[in-house]
């Protein structure tokens, strides 16, 4: 902490956008004090108004992700109507979202090495439980519901990775919608 009585002139909250902002072209590893100080104009000791150490910026950045990528996301999505319109929503508001998402296709790579794994491990289980949820209210029984649920988050994850190599004009409406067919399917005969 600075022995100066002078306060920052940039706030948590803008060391916490611009470091959001980094996250989301450059995954976490690019979230790095110097860089961040540079596009904010200021020195990296004024970092240290805010924050202990980089792993506290990085934390900040993982809640932020958290609750925008997912409390966020389901609140917005979890309003009235039957279980499959909400699901649809849910399903339409992942496909939106994509362009924004380019840090978290690095996150389920990068999170043991950043040290973020319990974040992504917690989100994981939200997503899953919601949809889980949903799929349960639609009629499904919990075991089916839970092992859709997995699927079209892993779906939903793994197309966001693949997004650089998927063919040129591939459609991620058209795939998250398959996913949603695929999770609303009834269950098959065993």
């Amino acid at each position: 902490m600075p022995t100066s009585a002078r306060a920052p002139r940039v706030t948590r909250e803008q060391w916490v956008d611009a470091a959001t902002a980094t996250f989301r072209t450059e995954g976490l590893t690019g979230v790095r004090v110097e860089a961040v100080a540079r596009a904010l104009g200021v020195t990296k000791g004024s970092f240290y108004w805010h924050f202990a150490d980089r792993r506290a910026l990085v934390n900040a950045v993982v809640e932020r992700w958290e609750a925008e990528q997912t409390e966020d996301v389901i609140a917005r999505t979890a309003g009235g109507g039957e279980p499959r319109d909400r699901l649809a929503a849910l399903f339409a508001e992942v496909a939106a979202r994509t362009a924004g998402r380019g840090g978290e296709r690095r996150l389920y790579l990068e999170a043991a090495a950043e040290g973020v794994q319990d974040a992504v491990r917690r989100v994981t289980a939200r997503r899953v439980e919601h949809v889980t949820a949903l799929l349960v209210e639609l009629g499904l029984p919990a075991d089916v519901a839970r092992a859709r649920a997995v699927v079209s988050l892993a779906a939903a994850v793994g197309a966001d990775q693949l997004a650089e190599a998927l063919p040129p004009g591939t459609d991620r409406g058209a795939l998250v919608a398959a996913a949603l067919q695929m999770a609303l399917a009834p269950p098959g005969r065993r």
